[in-house]
């Protein structure tokens, strides 16, 4: 299975049988948006920078909500969550997706807003590979960020939603929550792996844009 990160909060993995976007954004956001094909998308909320399905080519199935979903070998479970921490009210809902592909448990939070309850956490389970907002002003900051990855233990950590050039949104960097973390970042343009590679202890995979 690959990764590569198309920016702010939109990947896109690609397994033996299918591939998968998440979150793409409009590039109103600053960033571009690269021509991309996948089998299925991901949106965790109706916002512009992660629900523009439309720029995704290869007539994907769109995935917008909770729910079971299982295409081409591969599931993904959306949970309910929100945008915010005042359930809500602020900014909305969010939802929260597990993907299970290539015998891997892959968790995007999107654009989660607070930490999670143990009722989440339950639904969640046992996770390989944690997609985890970093950046705080819209989402959790580094810290419950922090809170979140130690609650989910997952063995590969990969942040995102964070301030990089040219992006119009006033995030916090990076850097913040790997100093928060405490550990040393690989930085890679694509991150392959398979269950056999998984490491014994916890990874931290800052990945390079690709567009």
């Amino acid at each position: 299975m690959d990764i590569t990160w198309l920016g702010h909060s939109s990947f896109r993995i690609k397994g033996k049988n299918a591939s998968i976007v998440t979150d793409p954004f409009d590039p109103s956001v600053g960033l571009k948006f690269p021509k991309v094909e996948a089998d299925m998308v991901t949106v965790s909320h109706d916002h512009q920078d992660h629900n523009q399905s439309r720029l995704v080519g290869g007539n994907p199935k769109v995935i917008t909500g909770p729910g079971e979903y299982e295409i081409r070998e591969v599931s993904i479970f959306g949970i309910p969550s929100y945008h915010d921490s005042n359930n809500g009210r602020e900014r909305g809902p969010n939802t929260i997706y597990t993907i299970s592909i290539d015998g891997m448990h892959l968790c995007h939070l999107g654009d989660l807003g607070h930490k999670l309850t143990q009722d989440q956490l339950g639904e969640i389970g046992n996770i390989d590979i944690l997609f985890v907002p970093v950046g705080g002003v819209y989402t959790i900051d580094a810290q419950v960020a922090v809170e979140v990855v130690t609650a989910i233990e997952p063995k590969v950590v990969i942040p995102m939603h964070y301030k990089v050039p040219g992006l119009k949104y006033e995030l916090a960097e990076v850097s913040g929550f790997v100093k928060e973390i405490g550990m040393e970042p690989a930085k890679v343009d694509k991150y392959s792996v398979t269950p056999d590679k998984l490491p014994e202890e916890r990874q931290l995979i800052v990945l390079e844009i690709k567009n």
